[in-house]
């Protein structure tokens, strides 16, 4: 079948679709068109040749035209623009931007992945060539370039999502003192608040500076640098200015062809990858998708549908009828020592798809506790109530992050309910897991909320509680532990001598237990309800109660006493 196709846009999208219309037709016409140098590139990877991480500008550069031709037979014509699409005479007009010549191309199908490019706000001196973006290798080389040349001292950083996070981080590697300027009130809008608050000490212990809540109304340029100005507050003065607000769908083309768009004037598309012009596809960071979960239409950047999506087009141009499925929103970022990952919906995202949700929030080491070297992560799962139905999760932690959210990502793709984490049979050795392995527990933890054996209370509800009397507040960690940090108001009773010391908690009022993780206090409550108390267990506990408020470190105060007292805590 020899027909021509012509592909809009390289990277993840519109590279994997070339390579798969290749291996599905060896006989095919394929020119992909990109109006930057490079027609495949590691766009994640970006912020951290910035930073040094990555050495060599060449390891950015996943294939060329060179390589994509004596490969695949493909012809990528770089530094070329499609500047106008003509669906009824199947037509496209190509810039050529070194000398600025336009011709036409032909075309029996067509695939779109323009992809997105940098939001840049509508403020005064947001043109100033001391402000950057990073979205390709040439906004990546400049900014390099300038770090090297000019050894900037002073950096800041507008927005606090995955970008500029990690344009922070590879900045602080080069010795830039950083100050990020988010306007919402947290980094990662993709994570609920508590969690999030994980990630503020985290830059913060790492001299990130975080001005959250704050607008920017513009930018000045002064003998000592650029005046980032904010509204309300006083200006932030810096060598240079990273602009990381987001991205937004590069839909122009599309629009002045007619072609029907969706969320945020992203291209609406079918389940085939199909607009609404015939023999038009799309694919990428421009399309509107389905939220797997939500099952509402949003628009999410992410390289691994891009290329699924690529990979979709390519089969139905060859009669192979594939669909996309949707997308959940699998992510995950390296945060200084952290690991910071999520997929499916937040509880805020539940809210707004108006779901009846819970969730179940524990601690557990990234393997057994007794092999050296075990890292506490910070585990959050939603569900639906009624059907348990999992929705969505996020990790944070050292080790083992990205083992376990894949678990559950596949999880959520497979329609397993929350109890259901609890009969998967995971791999296990000390140095990897433990035998109830963190996805494991989060099942059993799920199984115990919805039968009602144990009845949870969160942080919101634990700085609400009354210091009236009229509920009791215990916490049964250690003498020791307690001693070096506990919430106000909670009376100390070790889990070991609950039984032996029952009367002395009241059973005419309700019980709100805590402990350093929500393992000894579970058990508390269970012995409490068989002695007729009304008992809630604080889902965290102590150990994620005191990094998200800023308190102690947990980890040491707990190693501490464990080996004073000889006990082996879990």
């Amino acid at each position: 079948m020899g027909i021509k196709v012509l592909i809009v846009g390289g990277v993840a999208g519109g590279a994997s679709a070339a390579a798969r219309l290749r291996r599905l037709n060896e006989d095919a016409e394929i020119i992909i068109f990109e109006r930057s140098s490079h027609i495949s590139y590691a766009n994640c990877g970006l912020p951290y040749y910035v930073g040094g991480v990555i050495e060599n500008e060449d390891d950015l550069t996943l294939a060329t035209p060179g390589s994509f031709n004596s490969r695949f037979n493909i012809t990528a014509r770089v530094r070329q623009e499609v500047i106008a699409i003509d669906p009824e005479a199947k037509k496209v007009s190509v810039k050529k931007l070194d000398d600025g010549s336009v011709y036409e191309e032909s075309y029996d199908k067509l695939i779109l992945s323009p992809g997105a490019v940098p939001a840049i706000p509508k403020l005064p001196g947001a043109d100033l060539p001391e402000l950057f973006t990073l979205r390709t290798v040439e906004d990546t080389l400049r900014m390099r370039e300038y770090c090297v040349s000019n050894k900037p001292k002073t950096a800041t950083v507008v927005g606090g999502g995955y970008i500029g996070i990690e344009i922070a981080e590879n900045l602080r590697h080069l010795g830039v003192e950083v100050t990020i300027i988010q306007r919402p009130l947290q980094l990662l809008r993709t994570l609920d608040t508590d969690m999030a608050e994980l990630i503020h000490s985290e830059m913060r212990k790492n001299g990130v500076n975080l001005m959250l809540g704050s607008s920017v109304s513009g930018f000045e340029k002064t003998e000592n640098g650029i005046k980032t100005l904010i509204k309300d507050n006083e200006p932030v003065l810096s060598d240079m200015v990273i602009l990381a607000i987001g991205v937004v769908p590069d839909t122009k083309l599309a629009k002045d062809a007619g072609l029907a768009l969706g969320a945020k004037d992203s291209i609406l598309v079918n389940e085939y990858m199909e607009t609404s012009k015939p023999d038009i596809y799309a694919v990428g960071d421009a399309v509107t998708v389905t939220h797997f979960v939500a099952k509402a239409p949003v628009l999410i950047a992410l390289a691994g549908p891009a290329n699924k999506q690529g990979r979709i087009a390519a089969d139905n141009i060859c009669g192979i009828k594939s669909t996309y499925k949707g997308t959940q929103g699998t992510s995950i970022i390296k945060v200084f020592s952290l690991t910071c990952a999520t997929t499916g919906l937040c509880c805020a995202g539940a809210e707004r798809a108006e779901l009846d949700f819970e969730y179940v929030l524990l601690t557990p080491n990234s393997h057994a506790g007794y092999y050296p070297g075990a890292k506490s992560m910070t585990m959050k799962v939603i569900f639906e109530k009624n059907t348990g139905r999992l929705l969505g999760a996020a990790i944070i932690g050292k080790e083992g992050v990205d083992k376990r959210i894949d678990v559950l990502a596949t999880a959520i793709r497979a329609g397993l309910s929350g109890a259901d984490l609890a009969e998967l049979e995971l791999a296990y050795a000390p140095p990897f897991s433990s035998a109830k392995d963190p996805v494991n527990m989060a099942g059993f933890i799920i199984e115990n909320v919805l039968s009602g054996i144990v009845s949870q209370f969160d942080t919101e509800t634990l700085e609400a509680l009354p210091r009236d009397g009229s509920v009791f507040l215990l916490d049964v960690r250690t003498d020791c532990e307690y001693e070096q940090g506990h919430v106000d108001g909670f009376v100390n009773l070790p889990v070991d001598n609950l039984r032996e010391r029952i009367s002395e908690i009241p059973k005419d009022k309700p019980v709100y237990v805590m402990c350093h993780s929500g393992i000894r206090s579970y058990i508390a409550c269970r012995i409490l309800t068989a002695n007729g108390v009304e008992a809630y267990n604080y889902a965290g506990g102590w150990g994620y109660y005191s990094r998200i408020r800023g308190k102690i470190n947990p980890l040491s105060q707990r190693i501490t006493c464990a080996a004073e007292k000889g006990l082996s805590i879990s």
